[in-house]
């Protein structure tokens, strides 16, 4: 009978342990909506960070060419950016995974894609 009790004790004490192993998302913040987002500080640094590396979007991989010289033009020109809708924008789709395969292929990063969706929706100025 002691072995029972023993193993019954044991099994209680395991699915204890086992429902006490939870993560917590920690989500990063959000960007603050009063806050004006810049392309040449805010937006550049995330395409150079993720996006044109070396064998991505850097003039020699797929369009479109993400190099702070030319990505202004290049996400306009490749109708990129919705600023009625910016929430339908394709650069915000694709970063959000919605589109395909999230970019950047190494998983989407929800602070980057929050960011862009306020420049967009800033109007997506070249400032």
């Amino acid at each position: 009978m002691k072995p029972l009790i023993y193993a019954g004790l044991m099994l209680g004490f395991l699915i204890a342990l086992i429902g006490a192993c939870k993560y917590d998302d920690i989500l990063p913040p959000e960007p603050d909506p009063g806050k004006t987002i810049y392309f040449s500080t805010d937006v550049v640094p995330i395409f150079n960070a993720s996006c044109n590396g070396s064998s991505c979007h850097n003039g020699n991989g797929p369009s479109p060419d993400l190099r702070s010289a030319v990505a202004y033009e290049q996400l306009w020109g490749a109708e990129l950016l919705d600023t009625i809708e910016p929430a339908n924008s394709e650069i915000y789709l694709w970063m959000t995974g919605a589109k395909g395969l999230s970019m950047p292929p190494g998983g989407n990063q929800p602070a980057d894609a929050a960011t862009i969706l306020q420049w967009i929706d800033q109007g997506a100025k070249n400032n």
